[in-house]
């Protein structure tokens, strides 16, 4: 019966992309709070803070005004007015509302911009350091992630000339930007992303811009890829700005040409986004005076870390620019070139902190001192094939 079950159920190749590891860490630390310990998590991109009490207002009044049915798949219209309102509002551009989609979070975003624009085989540039679920997406649809190193010589940002040399190599058929960027909160400037876009349609290559942490711009306001080209797929999110993470839902600016493709394709397999979520949402952009201290909160602690950083001996990182990230370079003090085989996470309690080390790839070691960590990373080392 057994043997039975397991030749059957096989799991499909293109299943086999690498776990999120964020998320795998997140699962670690609710085995120890489920032990009674205390964590303080900061292993997930998310606010501190909940959803706008405009956003739990309005939730709290569609729960008592009878059935949350579902909606039309690409939103609820009125929401989808107020987006387009917002890029009014945000970047001077008149948006045609027919063109937003909304989305269960930006992921959900993703999933449909890459099966609307590419096909199984095509290749797709992404740059590193960057969210690794772009390439895991991609990898489980068929497509080839085409990773771009990026250098500080080049603010840690794909450039018009290494995007145009993958592409004379083997042709690419799309790039994924980000700015900010997770993890390294970097921005391009709006002259450098202007020059990524020509280059990139130019030459025939879909351009996807990830603008989930617009909002959250301290060095310079973040550009959008909508007040550069009508052909971009544009990604954002309620989940940053907004803090409404687990209510997972964003949305789309798509070419007039593929608003119909996106729709066939949630219609099939979302159906439409909760509709609480997006009653919540279209209330969430009267809390501007609440998100403003929010995101005051985030220049706060942004200046703490560039400031102190450096005299704790991480004086190397990334620009500071946005998003709630700083991308620190570690390895003179923590790492050597025998212990990259382990990844390690802090979760910090009261009055100790419980380092939590991945050692393998289905196992985590937690540590209750510094010095028990470093043990842990040089047995694993010392044990770590190749």
């Amino acid at each position: 019966m057994l043997e039975k079950a397991q030749r059957l159920l096989q799991p499909s190749a293109r299943s086999a992309v690498p776990p999120f590891m964020v998320m795998d860490v997140m699962a670690a630390a609710a085995r120890l709070e489920a032990q009674g310990r205390r964590i303080i998590h900061m292993e997930v991109g998310q606010p501190a803070v909940g959803a706008p009490a405009t956003a739990i207002a309005a939730a709290h009044a569609a729960l008592g005004s009878g059935p949350l049915g579902y909606t039309e798949t690409l939103g609820i219209a009125s929401l989808r007015r107020r987006i387009a309102k917002a890029y009014g509002e945000w970047h001077a551009l008149d948006i045609d509302p027919a063109r937003v989609v909304v989305t269960t979070g930006s992921s959900g975003g993703f999933v449909l911009a890459f099966l609307a624009a590419f096909e199984a085989g095509d290749r797709v540039a992404v740059a590193l350091p960057g969210y690794p679920p772009y390439r895991h997406i991609l990898t489980a649809l068929g497509c080839q992630p085409i990773c771009v190193e990026t250098t500080a010589e080049t603010r840690w940002s794909i450039t018009c000339d290494a995007l145009l040399a993958l592409h004379r190599a083997q042709p690419l058929k799309g790039v994924i930007v980000a700015s900010p960027a997770n993890p390294t909160g970097t921005m391009m400037p709006a002259a450098g992303l202007a020059d990524l876009i020509r280059c990139a349609e130019d030459a025939g290559i879909v351009v996807i811009s990830d603008e989930i942490y617009h909002g959250l711009d301290y060095a310079f306001v973040a550009e959008s890829a909508a007040r550069l080209t009508d052909d971009a797929i544009i990604v954002n999110s309620f989940s940053k700005y907004f803090c409404m993470t687990g209510w997972r839902i964003g949305w789309m600016v798509l070419p007039p040409s593929l608003v119909r493709v996106v729709d066939r394709l949630q219609g099939n397999l979302a159906i439409s986004v909760p509709t609480l979520s997006q009653i919540a949402a279209e209330a969430a952009f009267d809390a501007h005076a609440e998100l403003t201290q929010v995101k005051h909160g985030y220049e706060e602690n942004r200046r703490i870390l560039v400031d102190g950083l450096p005299r704790a001996g991480l004086d190397a990182f990334l620009p500071v620019d946005g998003a709630f990230y700083l991308y620190a370079d570690v390895s003179r003090p923590t790492v050597s070139p025998s212990r990259r085989a382990c990844w390690r996470k802090r979760v910090l309690r009261q009055r100790r902190a419980l380092i939590l080390i991945r050692c393998t790839a289905r196992t985590f070691c937690a540590c209750a001192t510094p010095a028990a960590a470093r043990k842990c990373t040089k047995r694993c080392s010392a044990s770590a094939p190749g």
